[in-house]
């Protein structure tokens, strides 16, 4: 059974769509995404630095874009399973037909916006714990009134909340844990300070063409099958100041009997997570043009199945 996954904020990286668009059609598509949205996703893909597609304005669009494209360049695919971090929910949301692609990137467009007023706020970030148990750091972290945003499954949390409490977090380290890493992101995401993004949220789902989607949709809220897309919107709203539950969607993808994972452009970061905690899963990312040979094969081989 094939699992077709969407990575979040902080995969994107400079220029990782220029190759992507030697595809044909491809730079149409995303020039024509680019209008509509009001956003040149062709220069951000391309030609801007690091700190420029660290903007969550321009990153959550951007990865969006980059997502539906790679997704197109694989054909027709029938997966047992959809699901997103983060972000990526709504590259999934648009692959398993519950919203267009235009009003996808619509709809990212206003939460990318949205969730960098809210970050302008107060000075907030997010940082990985690499190493420690999970019962000993949530505890630790809810002492130092931190936020444990994404709960990523094989031992990987990640923390947010102020500039302060991420600084007491660095000098006061759960047992077992060896390093904080400050991950490269514009805010404290999936926290309360995300609150004020929610609202603009609601309103703009409000217009929303919402379709039930074609494929087994698991959520990352608490990684539920979810088949009503109004329900699937609803969840995309409250998200945004609400933890990714990743662990629980790897556990439900092995429930599911997933034998392979795809994780679309910019890939990396979701295979690893399953490379240790779904064991026995093949699994393939999709970097460049020239994983699509491999992604394909091995979708055939497993979609079927």
């Amino acid at each position: 059974m094939l699992v077709l996954v969407a990575p979040g904020q902080g995969a994107q990286t400079p220029g990782f769509l220029t190759p992507w668009l030697d595809l044909p059609g491809a730079a149409d598509r995303l020039a024509a995404w680019s209008d509509a949205i009001g956003l040149d996703l062709v220069h951000y893909g391309t030609q801007a630095d690091a700190d420029a597609i660290r903007d969550t304005a321009v990153a959550q669009p951007l990865l969006v874009a980059a997502g539906l494209l790679s997704a197109a360049a694989l054909g027709d695919v029938t997966p047992g399973a959809v699901a997103g971090h983060s972000v990526g929910e709504i590259t999934a949301t648009a692959f398993a037909g519950v919203l267009s692609e235009e009003a996808a990137l619509g709809f990212v467009r206003k939460r990318g916006l949205g969730m960098a007023e809210a970050a302008a706020v107060t000075p907030t970030g997010m940082a990985a714990l690499l190493g420690g148990d999970a019962e000993n750091v949530l505890p630790h972290l809810e002492k130092l009134g931190l936020t444990p945003a994404n709960v990523n499954g094989a031992g990987q949390i990640v923390a947010a909340g102020t500039a302060e409490q991420l600084a007491a977090l660095e000098a006061d380290k759960p047992e077992g844990v060896r390093r904080v890493v400050a991950l490269k992101v514009a805010g404290a995401f999936h926290t309360r300070h995300m609150a004020p993004a929610v609202a603009s949220l609601e309103e703009a789902a409000t217009s929303l063409d919402i379709a039930d989607p074609r494929f087994t949709y698991v959520s990352n809220a608490d990684g539920k099958t979810v088949a009503s897309g109004q329900e699937i919107v609803a969840r995309l709203v409250n998200q945004v100041s609400n933890p990714v539950r990743w662990d629980l969607c790897m556990e439900t993808f092995t429930e599911l009997g997933a034998t392979a994972l795809v994780e679309l452009c910019p890939g990396g970061t979701l295979t690893g997570l399953a490379k240790r905690a779904m064991q026995g899963v093949k699994t393939l990312a999709l970097k460049t043009p020239a994983d699509l040979d491999a992604a394909r094969a091995l979708i055939a081989e497993h979609a079927s199945a």
